[in-house]
């Protein structure tokens, strides 16, 4: 039942929504205009009526099962569908020779092979000689880059296709639609509907899903605001019960005494766990943990010291190399502190997780295959070594992200140099960019 009511592009009422607000037009499809908008070359295939091999790769919930079916739709092909993770070489000499017979009866055939880069080498070359003679038109869907799981005999017989992830606007759309088939918008505060499509992270039928489940959990009846959200969507993890309370009050003292730069206060603390049994490899631990995340670029090597002093009283044991720590523990006390990297890491991870699956930009994308260099992997990257005053300033960012700044040294240690080298390369930018304007 379900076959004919995919055949005629309606939907059980019972279907996931995800399946009921499937496109029924390449019109419909969204984030995809670069290749089915006006001029795109998958448009022009079907303006011509004829259409070529392809491979869509791009990832989960953009859109690639859906343009197959709808490509077969629009050009008059006969759909045909199989999964490389659940077909062999039966269901493929199968699907091969019902193929043939449309095509004695004048029907062409366009076979959908979805994640075809689990097909092995030898499956992959039984594609070809029915390609080459048109038996079927191929569209394989993958999420793996071609130029590694595919073999390039395939690929010559075929264009390569790159889908992009869903942008806010697609997914915004996709929305839309999901409160037009219920009839009731989503409970959610402006904010929270922007979490929501952020937790999509570009797959348009994973934000489907959560609109779903959040139409059955909710009544309307109240607005959500991004904290309810995560409650609703979002199953918590289980609190934890710390105990030997006193163990944590002693190592609290010790950090924070370090942090404070009172080394006295500090080597009582350290002093206070060992002489109680406290294992040294845990304080070791801690120890590192203090440079990193209170000292930081400030002084560098107390990173070095640190890791050092795990080192050696794994070398020398108890008691001699308790003295390694207690050593230690003066140092970070007595170093310049800074947490500028502590809260630009922070402040990248935010940054990381808002804008999700972005690309990086083409001049600084790997491109070890011909396929790769084609779509513009690597071209105008600059090596900075040997750019005029070492330094390019060429942009590292993802196509259409601004550029931030995470890091803000200090005027402590170490940072105030490193400091003066950043200001000066951001006035270069500023410069170059001025030039180019």
């Amino acid at each position: 039942m379900t076959d004919l009511f995919e055949a005629s592009g309606i939907h059980p009422p019972d279907a996931p929504l995800a399946d009921r607000l499937r496109p029924r037009v390449l019109e419909d499809v969204v984030g995809q205009d670069h290749l089915l908008g006006a001029g795109g070359p998958i448009r022009r295939m079907v303006e011509g009526g004829r259409l070529a091999s392809m491979i869509l790769w791009g990832p989960p919930g953009t859109g690639k099962t859906t343009i197959a079916r709808l490509l077969a739709k629009a050009a008059g092909y006969e759909y045909q569908q199989i999964s490389a993770v659940f077909s062999g070489v039966a269901d493929l000499k199968k699907a091969f020779e019902q193929a043939r017979g449309r095509r004695a009866a004048g029907q062409s055939t366009l076979l959908f092979v979805d994640e075809i880069h689990r097909f092995n080498r030898a499956q992959q070359d039984g594609f070809l000689p029915f390609v080459e003679e048109g038996v079927v038109t191929l569209v394989g869907a993958t999420t793996e880059n071609p130029s590694f799981e595919l073999n390039g005999a395939l690929l010559s017989r075929c264009q390569v296709f790159v889908l992009r992830r869903l942008d806010e606007a697609a997914l915004d759309q996709l929305l839309i639609r999901a409160e037009m088939d219920a009839e009731r918008t989503l409970p959610l505060e402006p904010q929270a509907r922007e979490a929501l499509v952020a937790m999509a992270d570009g797959d348009g039928r994973y934000l489907l899903t959560l609109a779903e489940a959040l139409f059955n959990l909710t009544d309307g009846s109240e607005t959500l605001s991004p904290a309810d959200l995560g409650q609703v969507l979002q199953k918590r993890a289980p609190a934890y019960d710390k105990s030997r309370e006193e163990h944590y009050n002693l190592i609290s003292a010790l950090h924070k005494s370090v942090r404070g730069s009172d080394p006295d206060a500090a080597l009582y603390w350290l002093a206070r766990m060992l002489d109680g049994g406290e294992d040294p490899l845990f304080l070791a631990r801690r120890i590192v943990r203090m440079a990193v995340e209170d000292i930081g670029a400030a002084d560098p090597m107390s990173l070095v010291i640190a890791n050092a002093a795990k080192d050696t009283y794994d070398f020398l044991g108890s008691p001699e190399g308790e003295l390694a720590l207690a050593q230690t523990v003066v140092h970070l006390a007595c170093a310049p502190k800074s947490v500028s990297v502590y809260k630009a890491y922070k402040a990248a991870l935010g940054a990381a997780r808002e804008t999700g699956s972005l690309m990086p930009p083409e001049n600084i994308r790997n491109a070890p295959t011909q396929l790769m260099k084609d779509l513009g992997y690597g071209r105008g990257y600059q090596y900075d070594p040997d750019a005029e005053g070492g330094f390019s300033g060429a942009n590292y960012w993802p196509d259409g992200m601004a550029p931030r700044r995470f890091y803000q040294p200090t005027d402590q240690g170490h940072e105030a140099r490193v400091k003066e080298r950043l200001d000066r390369w951001a006035q270069m930018r500023r410069e170059r960019s001025s030039d180019d304007d």
